[in-house]
């Protein structure tokens, strides 16, 4: 419930999702699919409603449908079919549209994510396919165009029960059913390209004096961005608590209708009154058979499915211990979660690899304009690097640079990428807390002999370029001794030995101590191995006390 105009409201929203599913052809035809082709060049008889061309279903296309739905926790029919749902559009060439109506391919499921620091549950109430329509092109001066390139372009409609309660729960859904079926390869789900598109159902249930009124459902078309699906909400939760303060219509049979959104004024306009499911006049298409599915086939896709990227976030967050703002970024590329998985199994350093992870690789992809996963450097190459580092043979900053050499190796920065990489970035990459300015002058190729993955590119040896570059960790004990002595030799170093000997405040002792075990490591170049110097100087320092005390 909210406060507004003195009144309870509590919004009641529903979505109808559109979900391109990515397939090569067409729905119910060989014609390719093909974003921004010249209009009216990916057609055909049966998709331009021709007499006498028939129709023939897309496998590819349910079974895409299938794999989302059983994601969503739906129920897969056994039996469903097609039907004609008609109605007449200059975009709609046969004066109807191939869907699915009483008996869809899925029903009853679930959606679960997390939204405020708690677990929203959305049901599905049905999940059906259809085909697209074509696209009215208004750029001319005194009359519209029609390009049916887009018309039979297979479609997952999603339908969700009214589970969602603000503009902001809606986005938010929105954006990890995003996440869902292009993580699953279920659709590119572009929305630029208008892959996906939302159309949010809403209506207030407002309460005055102890009474209760429902507004009329209005339906917002099209929205293919997550910005304006959440001010088309915003914007009609503030219109329809007004318009009903000021005439008092209240939801009632026939009264939907469905709005435009103006993304310019920021504002949704009227289009028409939405109709009923008669006014559709559904039939079952005669041109095509019912569809049967296998209990065996379905459990054989449950069985493929993937990690699911609410589920997989969450692990990352737990075992890896991703900070809660980065772990979506980083599952959201699959084959980069897949890959850390892969490097943390071979070095069993989850914590470790993914430092890595979201510092020094993201930055090297990021730089690439790429993700992790496509610079080429194989799991075994990023285990052995977080070994090196975690067993102590190099430090953070070597890691680093290696992992520059690495990538160099495998794939080389083009001039002028670092200025191309502007928005194209991935959002969520780019952290560079460690290795900046770390790129060799010259491809580690030259420096180590190589470990070829499976893909065939050639990634050196961590080991070996370590060593190469005069990397390694000195864990010779007489000389880190003698660097330890060096430092405290030093008349510049004096007073934080003081402080360290002196001070009983365990924030100043530390800052001493870590001051002094920074000029060690300066003095060795980098060299000395952290642990064993930390111990040199704690008993170092406890000697100086101890002779100080006596």
């Amino acid at each position: 419930m909210v406060q507004f105009l003195g009144l309870e409201i509590e919004p009641i929203i529903g979505l109808e999702i559109h979900v391109q599913l990515a397939t090569r052809t067409k729905m119910w035809c060989a014609c390719p699919l093909e974003f921004g082709a010249e209009p009216n060049t990916r057609v055909c008889p049966t998709c331009l409603g021709l007499p006498g061309a028939l129709p023939v279903m897309n496998r590819q296309a349910v079974e895409l449908a299938v794999k989302a739905a059983l994601a969503l926790g739906c129920r897969i029919a056994t039996f469903t079919k097609w039907d004609r749902k008609g109605y007449y559009y200059p975009d709609l060439p046969k004066n109807y549209q191939i869907s699915q109506y009483d008996l869809p391919l899925a029903d009853s499921g679930l959606f679960e994510f997390r939204f405020s620091e708690r677990i929203t549950r959305v049901r599905i109430i049905r999940a059906h396919l259809e085909e697209d329509a074509g696209k009215n092109v208004h750029d001319f001066p005194g009359f519209t165009g029609v390009d049916l390139n887009r018309a039979g372009t297979p479609l997952l409609e999603i339908v969700t029960a009214p589970d969602l309660h603000s503009a902001e729960e809606a986005r938010d859904f929105a954006r990890e059913l995003q996440r869902l079926v292009s993580y699953l390869g279920v659709s590119e789900a572009n929305m630029q390209k208008g892959q996906m598109r939302f159309e949010p159902n809403i209506n207030l249930r407002i309460t005055k004096e102890g009474r209760e009124y429902r507004t009329p459902i209005v339906e917002v078309k099209n929205l293919n961005s997550f910005r304006s699906v959440h001010l088309a909400i915003q914007y009609e939760i503030r219109r329809q608590a007004e318009e009903w303060l000021e005439t008092g219509v209240v939801a009632a049979t026939g009264n939907k209708s469905n709005r435009g959104w103006d993304d310019e004024r920021e504002i949704t306009v009227p289009q028409r009154e939405k109709e009923e499911a008669h006014d559709y006049r559904y039939f079952p298409d005669p041109d095509l058979v019912p569809v049967t599915t296998d209990s065996r086939w379905v459990a054989q896709l449950k069985d493929q499915m993937p990690e699911l990227p609410a589920c997989r976030t969450e692990r990352l967050i737990s075992e890896y211990k991703v900070p809660a703002r980065d772990a979506p970024a980083l599952v959201d590329d699959r084959a980069s979660a897949d890959l850390l998985d892969e490097a943390a199994a071979l070095c069993g350093e989850k914590v470790a690899v993914a430092k890595h992870f979201m510092s020094f690789w993201a930055k090297l992809a990021n730089e690439r304009q790429t993700s992790i996963s496509q610079l080429g450097v194989p799991a075994a190459c990023m285990a052995e690097l977080t070994r090196l580092q975690c067993d102590g043979v190099i430090n953070a900053s070597a890691a680093a640079q290696i992992a520059e050499h690495m990538a160099q190796a495998v794939w080389p920065v083009e001039e002028g990428a670092e200025e191309r990489r502007g928005e194209g970035a991935e959002e969520g990459r780019g952290k560079e807390e460690e290795g900046d300015g770390l790129v060799g002058k010259r491809a580690a190729g030259e420096l180590a002999a190589p470990i070829r993955p499976q893909g065939g590119r050639a990634c050196p040896s961590p080991r070996a370029l370590a060593e190469q570059l005069g990397l390694i960790q000195s864990q010779d004990t007489g000389q880190i001794a003698a660097w330890v002595d060096a430092a405290f030799a030093r008349p510049e170093n004096q007073k934080a030995i003081q402080d360290a000997i002196a001070n009983r405040n365990p924030k100043k002792l530390q800052a001493a101590r870590g001051f002094l075990l920074g000029q060690v490591m300066k003095i060795s170049g980098g060299k000395a191995d952290p642990k064993i110097v930390g111990g040199l100087v704690d008993e170092r320092l406890a000697a100086l006390a101890g002779e100080a005390g006596g």
